[in-house]
């Protein structure tokens, strides 16, 4: 959990708070950044359901309930999940079920299930209703095979006839008369562990997961980017690096070096997963691994767009890598150059970028098939031209291949 400690004095409150009736005042630790359930990997999910349903079998020992499951009372010291809302404890009442038992199918048990069982990503469903997956929805994605399969007959199947039963009734009330007791939701908990922990996702062989065996560098060029990464960090220590499309880590395990914490963003969930699983073996706290679409990144939802805030609006990089991002964002989501250089400017922050010259054996197979005369203006001139109107470039270097550049550039103030 989150430390968390009274203040003696609410004196540094907002005036319209301080004057109000307020029992007590806590505080409590920051956490380095944050981040949603629909950047996360299935491990981290699962890890997060873990964490919530343990605390609330210790709750219960304690004459304690978890009033909601909501997996955004979660948040991340590098891959340690961490419960951040102590104001989900209240005391068990006597005759009335688990409350948050509704809320942790749905944001929680209902993705885990779809990715598991049917192989499907849970993080647009998440992105797309901050309110998750509903029972009748799951019903009607699970097939006639599913429902043999553990969790689904009863958390899904029969949760969803229930719904539809009780949708007029006081449930509560119900329970009460019916002699409903601790040990009933005790007993649930501890099915729900069970089940959670023997979910399991393969990612297989993804688009990117092979990338690092079989990508376009010699040795050669693989030594001279890890020194200029190393180098680059080493100039200047980071409070909060970004590394956009990390893939395997590699770079941001040298820059991490230099830098209180980084987050470590990729498009492919199959990577991400890997580099969670690798990191957590190694006790790893610096480090958090989001999935991320640079391309298509998560916006501000919920009310006025402000419950859930875009990437950049949860704490600004003092440093950012963007490795081998850049041809994939310009000539495969056709993001031009200089919209992607605009954004990165907006972070106002030191930059390692990397250009693929169309000579990259890479860039030749993304032009081809495009066809002839595809993105004319990816081009190295227009490239430096446009990131040196945006940053004062420090440090210029073309890999021993001399297909790709690696370039140092630092805000212009």
């Amino acid at each position: 959990m989150i430390a968390t400690e009274r203040v003696a004095d609410p004196s540094a409150l907002p005036a319209e708070l301080a004057e109000s009736r307020v029992a007590a005042v806590l505080r409590h630790e920051r956490v380095p950044f944050v981040s949603y359930p629909y950047e996360w990997t299935f491990g981290m999910l699962r890890d997060a359901a873990l964490l919530e349903l343990d605390l609330l079998l210790d709750a219960l020992d304690e004459g304690l309930v978890l009033k909601d499951a909501s997996p955004y009372n979660v948040q991340w010291r590098g891959t340690r999940p961490v419960f951040v809302d102590v104001g989900s404890f209240e005391r068990l009442r006597e005759g009335e079920p688990w409350a948050g038992y509704r809320q942790f199918c749905t944001l929680v048990l209902y993705p885990l299930l779809l990715q598991a069982y049917k192989g499907v990503p849970f993080q647009p469903w998440l992105r797309g209703s901050l309110e998750g997956i509903q029972p009748a929805e799951m019903r009607r994605l699970m097939g006639f095979r599913d429902r043999f399969r553990r969790g689904v007959l009863t958390n899904v199947i029969l949760h969803a006839r229930l719904e539809d039963r009780y949708a007029d009734r006081d449930a509560r009330r119900e329970l009460r008369q019916a002699g409903f007791h601790a040990e009933l939701i005790r007993a649930n908990a501890r099915k729900l562990r069970k089940l959670v922990r023997g979910l399991r996702w393969d990612a297989g062989r993804t688009a990117w997961s092979g990338y690092g065996e079989a990508n376009p560098y010699d040795e050669a060029d693989a030594a001279a980017k890890e020194e200029f990464v190393r180098s680059a960090a080493g100039a200047r220590r980071s409070r909060l690096l970004w590394d956009l499309g990390c893939n395997d880590g590699r770079y941001t395990r040298i820059a991490a070096a230099e830098a209180d914490y980084a987050v470590a963003v990729d498009a492919d969930a199959g990577v991400v997963e890997a580099l969670y699983r690798a990191l957590r073996d190694e006790g790893a706290g610096t480090i958090l691994p989001l999935v991320g679409d640079v391309a298509d990144p998560s916006p501000g939802l919920g009310w006025r767009g402000e419950e859930r805030r875009p990437l950049a609006d949860r704490g600004r990089p003092d440093s950012v890598l963007c490795l081998a991002l850049v041809h994939h964002v310009a000539l495969s989501a056709n993001v031009p150059l200089r919209e992607l250089l605009d954004w990165l400017a907006g972070l106002d922050t030191a930059l390692v970028i990397e250009f693929p010259t169309r000579d990259d054996p890479m860039v030749k197979r993304l032009l081809d098939r495009k066809g002839p005369g595809a993105n004319p203006d990816y081009e190295t001139e227009t490239f430096e031209r446009a990131l040196g109107e945006r940053w004062r470039i420090e440090r210029r270097e073309p890999l021993p291949s001399g297909t790709r550049i690696l370039y140092r550039a630092l805000p212009p103030s």
